[in-house]
């Protein structure tokens, strides 16, 4: 069992980054970024062509990273680029990598990314993804069919707890439960009290919460937010607030070391996207005291 797995299930604080694989086969930016995490996370998301643009695999990077020895790695998979068959033939190559943690995501739509003109499979989804793996943790494929050696992994999905309508919202993630999910990252927080309150909610229903927080750098980071990712949203009052601010930067930084501070009291995890700037995230998880100077 990985340090990641066994932290969160015994009930102690974790840390999670996000690395994206390089566009290209130059990886030295990629491990260097590992390495920075590694002071401070217990794991790295290795994202699966990110924004439905190209990137290395996300196998190639998990295996990358697990190598190390630095920080484990979290490989992702989105329904978008594989069918069914593809994706269970890639989750038994990350098990005979040593790949243990996963997260099951379904995947922006290719129109927004740089091959709009590319296919979107979402032949399953999300839901059904987290099924496959913990299908083949119990030594079958998704159609009932034994395989010849069984994988151990552990198995977490994405939640969006500041999303309308939450009823819907809620459903969808209790059925992520019931498929296998042992623990969910979720989108970055927005606004703190609606967010609290929602992790605590679905920390009820029997799954552990690594609540994101993003460091909002710029006005302009906030409009590719609003205006590229979907399901997410910047609200006004933070967007004046920082758009108005003297320095910006300083001020965004303050909000996410406001809301670290309070996640640190209700999730089971921080999920630290930095946007690159993965000294200052390290900074911001030590500001609020999640972990130590």
């Amino acid at each position: 069992m990985g340090r990641f797995r066994e932290k969160l299930e015994v009930g102690e604080f974790v840390i999670t980054g996000e690395v994206a694989p390089p566009r290209g086969n130059n990886c030295d930016r990629m491990l260097a970024e590992v390495k920075a995490y590694a002071s401070v996370a217990d794991a790295v998301n290795i994202t699966d062509n990110q924004g439905a643009t190209l990137h290395l695999s996300a196998l190639a990077a998990s295996r990358l990273t697990l190598d190390t020895g630095l920080v484990e790695p979290v490989f992702q998979q989105t329904c978008r680029d594989r069918n069914r068959l593809a994706l269970e033939s890639d989750l038994l190559a990350a098990s005979t990598y040593g790949l243990e943690n996963f997260l099951a995501v379904t995947g922006d739509n290719p129109h927004a990314g740089d091959h709009p003109q590319a296919k979107g499979v979402f032949d399953i989804d999300s839901t059904q993804l987290i099924r496959v793996a913990c299908d083949l943790n119990e030594g079958h494929d998704m159609n009932g069919n034994p395989i010849d050696g069984a994988t151990d992994f552990y198995v977490g999905a994405a939640a969006f707890p500041e999303a309308e309508p939450w009823d819907i919202q809620k459903r969808r993630i209790a059925g992520k439960i019931d498929a296998g999910a042992r623990f969910f990252q979720t989108q970055a927080c927005m606004d703190i009290e609606v967010f609290a309150r929602r992790v605590l909610e679905i920390k009820d229903m029997g799954a552990h919460v690594i609540a994101g927080v993003l460091l909002l750098k710029s006005e302009r980071t906030i409009n590719f937010i609003n205006n590229r990712l979907a399901g997410l949203m910047v609200s006004d009052s933070v967007a004046r607030e920082i758009i108005s601010a003297k320095d910006p930067y300083e001020t965004s930084v303050r909000i996410a070391i406001e809301q670290a501070k309070v996640l640190f009291e209700v999730a089971d995890g921080i999920h630290m996207m930095p946007l690159g700037d993965i000294e200052t995230g390290v900074g911001i998880l030590r500001e609020a005291g999640v972990v130590s100077k």
